[in-house]
């Protein structure tokens, strides 16, 4: 019985990784195409949100490891696993702003369900991994969509 709630633990970790993989593709993609009034502002923010993704997908993959499983790592296993799509051409600032808070609350639904499978496991790291990643998407989300107000 460990190994199914380790299993569907990695698994919904996996599924976090391919959605906060796609989110950080996405936040550089808009970094290095933002144009408008906002440039500085939203270039600088977008740049914050990648590199702390970076560090977070890294940080997903190896709880993975550490349970066991193989991290999912290609392009098509992520397009597979992720329910955040990757951006249609170059979206106006507003909309990336938008685009991104959405993908953000994605990875809170996420995160939620790996913290419910690592809690059916009896699996704290796993647990507050997912804490971890739900507190900062919030933050995220609440910052971007600040923008548009």
């Amino acid at each position: 019985m460990a190994a199914d709630n380790d299993r569907a633990t990695a698994d919904a970790l996996s599924k976090l990784l391919a959605d906060s993989y796609t989110v950080y593709l996405k936040t550089h993609n808009f970094h290095w195409n933002v144009t408008g009034p906002m440039f500085t502002t939203l270039h600088n923010t977008f740049e914050d949100q990648y590199t702390e993704l970076a560090a977070a997908v890294d940080e997903i993959a190896e709880r993975i490891r550490a349970l066991g499983y193989p991290a999912p790592g290609s392009y098509k296993q992520f397009s597979e696993l992720a329910t955040v799509k990757d951006a249609e051409g170059i979206p106006k600032a507003q909309d990336m702003i938008r685009e991104l808070s959405d993908d953000l609350d994605t990875i809170v639904a996420s995160s939620k369900a790996v913290h419910d499978a690592a809690e059916a496991a009896g699996d704290q790291a796993s647990g507050d991994l997912a804490v971890r990643r739900m507190e900062v998407s919030e933050k995220n989300a609440w910052m971007l969509r600040s923008h548009l107000e």
